[in-house]
């Protein structure tokens, strides 16, 4: 009896840690995919031309969604809120990356 306890005891706590994971792996899936949209938005957002690449504009956005994730997280934000805060995290790495190629050449 004692043993069944301990198995089935066993098979819950790896059952809630697999699903923490596959939930932890599915929020980072969607800060990419959102991350693309919000580097087109922080390009859109920015005046001029940029002289940086759709790929580093992207990869600009999920960096800007992952950082606006996190500070929305500490700050204990709403949805709105963290992805207005997402929106110019990706308008300022974009600025940033922006900035960088155009002070080399």
């Amino acid at each position: 009896m004692g043993a069944a306890l301990f198995i089935l005891l066993i098979l819950i706590v790896l059952l809630l840690v697999g699903g923490a994971i596959i939930g932890l792996a599915f929020k980072l899936f969607w800060f990419v995919l959102v991350g693309i949209l919000l580097g087109a938005l922080g390009r859109l957002v920015l005046p001029g031309e940029q002289q940086i690449g759709y790929l580093a504009t992207a990869l600009a956005g999920i960096a800007g969604a992952l950082l606006g994730g996190i500070i929305g997280d500490i700050l204990d934000t709403g949805g709105v809120v963290q992805f207005l805060i997402a929106i110019a995290c990706s308008a300022g790495v974009v600025a940033i990356l922006d900035g960088t190629s155009r002070a080399k050449s």
